[in-house]
């Protein structure tokens, strides 16, 4: 019986998908529309980094610890969403608009987004668009983010209560491997 199950495939995970997408737009928008030089520009990306790479980390510690498994996923989740407030402050502090949730934007971002898993896809995009559309589009994504974490994270604490800690399953392989001897 196998109790350390093979983990760490981040990579076919929408929610890493989508937060790899967060992290080459923000690297785009904070050196294309911020200041050199303002905080903001690495605040912003180390908190795109965090979110990308805390998604992989937790999946791989996955193996042996479900508890840093899922709080890994949630410092993912809590780092987009700092990232979220940067947007929109960049936004606010402008007097910029913030699409409305149910906007047409929102609907065609949304829509893009569901078939568009590559950067480049983006980036190519972003090229003509502006500063807040930019921006917008970051926010939408944010929020997908956002939802499929907590999907994640949900998925996790239900396989902990199915399958339980790396503990009860060398237990159980143990147990296991006695019974067939006897």
């Amino acid at each position: 019986m196998t109790f350390i199950p093979q983990r760490g495939h981040y990579r076919n995970l929408k929610a890493f998908k989508v937060a790899e997408i967060i992290y080459d737009i923000t690297y785009f928008f904070a050196h294309r529309y911020l200041q050199r030089g303002d905080r903001t520009v690495d605040q912003m990306i180390q908190a795109a980094r965090s979110g990308k790479q805390n998604i992989a980390e937790g999946s791989a510690a996955g193996s042996t610890s479900k508890e840093t498994e899922i709080k890994l996923t949630n410092v993912a989740k809590a780092s987009l969403q700092e990232l979220l407030l940067d947007y929109e402050d960049y936004l606010r502090v402008r007097g910029l608009s913030i699409w409305e949730k149910n906007s047409r934007e929102v609907a065609q971002t949304r829509t893009f987004c569901m078939s568009h898993t590559e950067s480049q896809d983006y980036i190519s995009r972003l090229q003509t668009r502006t500063d807040a559309t930019a921006a917008s589009i970051a926010i939408v994504l944010l929020h997908q983010a956002d939802v499929l974490l907590h999907r994640l994270i949900e998925r996790q604490k239900k396989d902990f209560l199915e399958q339980g800690g790396i503990r009860e399953q060398m237990t159980h392989a143990r147990l296991e491997a006695r019974r067939r001897k006897q």
